[in-house]
């Protein structure tokens, strides 16, 4: 069982690409989106090759695989275009005994969480900032963003494997890793 997280992609045709060729190397059963797919909002610079139509082809193609959440740059108009639901807050997965509440994190996040219990997993998107993290009474991800990183980190994704959270670059290097 893998699952592949991402998050962030803000229109970019170069970084779907590459995220998309990720997924296939590395044999995921299903991509998570968290969130801000299309637009690249107004506090972001045009990321590379901004191309939403072209994004909208590529993701609807893998429609059958993808689990999306809403973002805070996400709107009606992306659901007309997008052949999978992208237009909820979050979802709740249980994968290998683990409850993951996934988000984008521009509603529910650390300084406002959901309701989860100990031992609970939050993931969310939204900050651009890779997170592995035990906060104590839950686990704290976020894979950071495809194509608009932050802080100096490269562009990253997730992937959870039953054991581990690892947090990769396009090139395959590990930035993170977490025992969950």
């Amino acid at each position: 069982m893998k699952y592949m997280f991402a998050s962030d992609v803000h229109g970019s045709a170069y970084y779907c690409r590459k995220m998309l060729e990720a997924y296939k190397d590395e044999q995921a059963e299903r991509l998570v989106l968290l969130g801000d797919l299309l637009y690249h909002g107004p506090r972001n610079d045009l990321p590379r090759d901004y191309a939403p139509k072209e994004v909208i082809a590529m993701l609807n193609e893998k429609k059958d695989e993808i689990y999306a959440v809403r973002g805070n740059c996400e709107a009606e108009v992306d659901q007309m275009v997008l052949e999978f639901p992208v237009l909820v807050d979050y979802c709740v997965l249980v994968l290998e005994g683990k409850t993951f509440f996934a988000t984008h994190g521009h509603v529910f996040h650390t300084g406002n969480l959901p309701p989860i219990k100990k031992g609970d997993i939050l993931i969310h998107g939204h900050t651009h900032v890779l997170k592995a993290e035990d906060m104590g009474d839950y686990i704290w991800l976020n894979p950071g963003s495809v194509s608009i990183p932050k802080e100096g980190n490269p562009p990253t994704y997730g992937i959870f494997d039953g054991e581990t959270f690892e947090i990769k670059a396009f090139d395959g290097t590990v930035v993170r890793k977490i025992y969950l």
